[in-house]
């Protein structure tokens, strides 16, 4: 089962994480690495599964307004206007353009 991460802040080593069940949740917390109660940080629950192929796709498209992809050729999957045909007739040359 996926639990969301809490942040807490020990006041010697600084911010760490916790993941627990929103229902165990409490406001303070024991450093990992010595042990001093520290508070939580006032911060939303963490409660996305990163890895996910749903959570990639967000993130990719929520990057697009920010970081638009280049485009450098036609579209996939769009069809190309037929090219015009090119004559060497000379003739054409004196041809007005359109």
């Amino acid at each position: 089962m996926q639990m969301p991460l809490y942040e807490f802040r020990c006041a010697d080593c600084g911010p760490f994480d916790v993941s627990v069940p929103m229902s165990e949740v409490s406001a303070s917390a024991p450093c990992p690495r010595c042990e001093q109660q520290s508070r939580r940080s006032l911060t939303p629950p963490r409660l996305g599964r990163g890895g996910s192929a749903a959570m990639r796709l967000h993130d990719a498209t929520a990057r697009t307004a920010s970081e638009p992809d280049v485009v450098s050729g036609a579209l996939p999957g769009v069809p190309r206007r037929p090219s015009r045909p090119v004559t060497t007739d000379p003739r054409h040359r004196s041809l007005p353009r359109p």
